[in-house]
């Protein structure tokens, strides 16, 4: 199926660990002296040729504009900056998600508002998203979840209607394809991450900011410099640089590009390594989910996934605490996800839920995540699916 990762790849000697984690950071071999020529030529951490190469292969690959930034949390921050969110405006997005969606947009004083998620996907469900816009509607937020594409074609075509701005988070799907374009590439703006539970990492934290809108480069340039103008002095265009708009320092850095650029330079090889842990697993456990026990992942045929995580949803009998514990018993952490954000403390402050939270809370409830890894091996890989029959089949039929 497929080999042994390679010694240079592997961040730990995992046939010494005593439990399989949910996840170990991808590493391919060159990152280290990647990261070594960068710190021998003493250059500026804030230019050099990685972030130039870097850069290159993503308007290769996405073929429109885009920004390396210090985090995915940064490039949503400097969309919502872009856009001009205001007090009081409201942004549709599910509340299944990480909170760097929300607080994006609550830092510019807006209003999250929360719609449901559809029990397929696990992204939002389109259909309610017209019943949510309102006059203080400014954006569609889309989350692509697991890497798995939300229907953008709907999205897009609501967006326009009401002349709305989308911006896709896509931190989970890079190399994932809706209709065989890339997740990102559809919105006004998209943002991928970077951190070392992804499957590329800049070496911790990192991010892209997509820009598909070329009227927003410039402004984005100015933003991510701190506000002002300095992109524009350093390629010699002013002679001097100055304050122009707000902004922050949302700059990768080049010993961070360094660090990413050995894994975009293997990224086919990482992303068929995941694809085969993923396959792995869905073929070796399909007979439990036939039989009931749970739900194994759903992929429209509309997209392709990037093999980011692989999850099941536990059937409504089944104790996710239970299952837990006695797959850590087994030595392997099997963490659950997402609390919808609707139903935190800053959640309830500062956004709301439109109408019936049907399937978010539950859906979410059931969920557990199995560890994938690039070093996951597929001995490992038995050991997790051994632990998962142990603790179905030791319970009655249901």
């Amino acid at each position: 199926m497929f080999g042994e990762p390679s010694a240079a790849g592997t961040l730990a000697d995992l046939s010494k660990i005593t439990m399989i984690p949910f996840n170990i950071p991808t590493l391919t071999g060159n990152e280290q002296q990647y990261v070594s020529a960068v710190l021998q030529a003493g250059e500026r951490v804030d230019a050099g040729d990685y972030l130039e190469k870097c850069h290159a292969w993503f308007e290769q690959h996405l073929q429109t504009r885009s920004m390396l930034t210090s985090s995915c949390t940064h490039a949503l921050e400097m969309a919502a900056l872009l856009l001009n969110i205001q007090p009081g405006d409201e942004v549709i997005m599910p509340s299944f998600t990480f909170v760097s969606t929300a607080n994006a947009f609550v830092l510019r004083g807006a209003r999250p508002v929360f719609i449901d998620i559809s029990p397929a996907t696990l992204n939002m469900n389109v259909d309610l998203i017209e019943a949510a816009i309102t006059p203080r509607t400014r954006a569609i937020v889309p989350v692509h979840y697991a890497g798995v594409a939300c229907e953008m074609e709907q999205i897009l075509d609501i967006a326009q209607r009401y002349e709305l701005y989308v911006i896709e988070d896509a931190a989970q799907g890079m190399m994932a394809t809706y209709k065989q374009k890339p997740l990102g590439t559809f919105g006004h703006l998209g943002a991928y991450s970077f951190h070392s539970t992804k499957n590329y990492t800049s070496g911790g934290e990192g991010g892209l900011l997509i820009i598909n809108d070329e009227r927003l480069v410039e402004k984005a340039e100015i933003i991510r410099e701190k506000g002002t103008n300095r992109t524009q002095f350093t390629r010699g265009e002013i002679s001097r640089y100055t304050w122009q708009h707000l902004g922050s320092s949302y700059l990768l850095s080049e010993l961070q590009a360094a660090f990413l650029w050995g894994q975009l330079e293997q990224a086919e090889e990482i992303d068929a390594r995941r694809q085969q842990q993923w396959e792995y697993y869905y073929q070796a456990l399909a007979e439990l989910a036939a039989e009931g026990y749970f739900t194994l992942p759903q992929v429209p045929e509309y997209c392709r996934h990037n093999a980011h995580i692989f999850y099941l949803r536990l059937s409504e009998n089944v104790d996710r605490t239970d299952f837990i514990c006695h797959m850590k018993q087994s030595g392997v952490s099997t963490p659950f996800h997402y609390i919808p954000l609707h139903s935190s403390p800053a959640g309830e402050q500062f956004g709301f839920f439109h109408e019936q939270d049907q399937y978010t809370t539950r859906e979410s409830e059931k969920l557990v995540r199995l560890p994938l890894f690039h070093d996951l091996s597929i001995d490992l890989q038995q050991q997790v699916i051994k632990a998962v029959k142990a603790f179905f089949y030791r319970k009655s039929p249901l």
